[in-house]
């Protein structure tokens, strides 16, 4: 209430009503505008130098992250020619991908109508060898949309109560990455790695638990399905007396990724089944034989040992190809982030032109095809060869280099990448 007569002054700076535009009367004093401006400033200033924890006790934004609504969220075709600037091939899991996270945050800035339909979340799931860029592709899409993104390692997980990691820490790695901004993350996106090493061991019961297997699949269903889960917020096991952050993950994308090693096989016993008179033979004729991850269905995710339940939870499925020599090649100067062009800005911030001569790149091609390890196979092959360089040059007052091929055959050779995969 203000006060614009008597004897009344501003508990604060002690000036009278007669002395100010407004006294505002408080229990047991006084405040007037001046002061009250002031001390929003303070407040403010206070907040945003301690934005963590303010974000951490009210669940509110701390404005790092953006908010998407329909205006500003990218199509599905703009999200894949996205993709495409940092990740070589793989359209077919760039199309699922795109149209999966555009439907997913599309159903977030859906209005609420009275019609009855509810829109369910779909989350992922990619099979395919290592080093074909599941996890690139899923980290450049939360690049993409500015929301938060975490990755986890599955293997880590175990049941409560056992050594290791419940499955709750993911939440808190996610809730750690949005600087405590609930609200934030809610909507961000968590990457599942390794998803097939929790796959149940073997159909036949066992005296031993298996901790880390189907126990983990089980943990895991209440997180992917979503419901609202008390996460520690420095992570860590939970304790009766400590605190926790109440996160609700419906509104949080899960992409699961795994090698999902042999599942090929389970693949092809499966379209063997099905050979039953003279068209079915017909049909397997024309089965590509030397890509049967093309044809890999949920069946043959529950064949590898994942229980129906989370596969369920994992509506969309695709998968990834092994990268051939010609992916490989473009891996290496083609995308935005290639890895020549960031051996280039290393040499760069020295002062050095760094070039490659074209059959230096196809030598690291080759041989990144012969050890078999994808796109982190051949990261392993540049760094091997530019460690000496990396050393040396910026010591030196040369201010050009060029990678040569007997350079690059004679400093892979005699590095341990060599060494090791000879088996010498």
């Amino acid at each position: 209430m203000g006060k614009k007569q008597g004897h009344n002054h501003c508990s604060f700076c002690g000036r009278s009503d007669s002395e100010v535009r407004l006294l505002i009367s408080g229990i047991d004093g006084f405040i007037c505008d001046d002061c009250a401006r002031q001390a929003n400033n303070i407040v403010q200033e206070a907040l945003e130098t301690n934005g963590e924890a303010k974000a951490a006790v009210d669940g509110k934004s701390n404005g790092k992250f953006g908010r998407l609504d329909w205006k500003t969220l990218p199509k599905p075709a703009d999200i894949k020619a996205y993709l495409d600037q940092y990740v070589i091939g793989q359209d077919d899991a760039k199309r699922y991908l795109s149209v999966a996270v555009y439907n997913h945050y599309k159903r977030l800035c859906q209005e609420k109508t009275e019609d009855g339909v509810e829109i369910e979340k779909s989350n992922v799931i990619m099979v395919g060898p290592t080093g074909t860029g599941k996890t690139l592709m899923a980290r450049t899409i939360a690049h993409l949309l500015k929301v938060p993104f975490t990755i986890v390692d599955a293997t880590v997980f175990t049941e409560a109560g056992y050594v290791g990691e419940d499955v709750e820490s993911i939440l808190s790695r996610l809730l750690q990455v949005a600087d405590f901004d609930l609200e934030a993350t809610q909507h961000g996106i968590v990457f599942i790695d390794e998803i097939d090493k929790i796959a149940r061991k073997s159909d036949n019961p066992s005296i031993t638990r298996d901790v880390s297997g189907e126990g983990v699949q089980q943990g895991l269903l209440k997180l992917l399905e979503g419901s609202v889960v008390n996460v520690p917020p420095k992570g860590g096991r939970k304790h009766p007396d400590q605190d926790y952050v109440h996160v609700d993950t419906r509104n949080i994308l899960f992409i699961c990724g795994g090698a999902f090693d042999g599942i090929e096989r389970k693949i092809a016993q499966r379209l063997n089944t099905h050979v039953v008179g003279y068209n079915s033979v017909q049909n397997v004729a024309r089965i590509d034989r030397n890509d049967l991850m093309k044809y890999i269905v949920p069946q043959d995710l529950k064949s590898f040992g994942l229980i129906p339940e989370i596969i369920g939870r994992l509506p969309v499925l695709t998968y990834l190809n092994q990268l051939d020599r010609q992916a490989l090649r473009a891996i290496l100067t083609e995308p935005k982030n290639s890895l020549i062009r960031q051996q280039q800005k290393l040499f760069a911030m020295d002062g050095i032109e760094l070039t490659f001569a074209e059959d230096a790149l196809e030598y690291m091609v080759d041989k990144a095809v012969e050890y078999k390890l994808g796109a982190r196979g051949l990261r392993s092959i540049v760094e091997a060869i530019m460690i000496t360089p990396q050393f040396e040059l910026p010591s030196q007052k040369e201010k050009k280099f060029e990678v040569t091929l007997d350079y690059a055959r004679h400093h892979l050779e005699k590095s341990n990448l060599a060494i090791a995969e000879s088996g010498v």
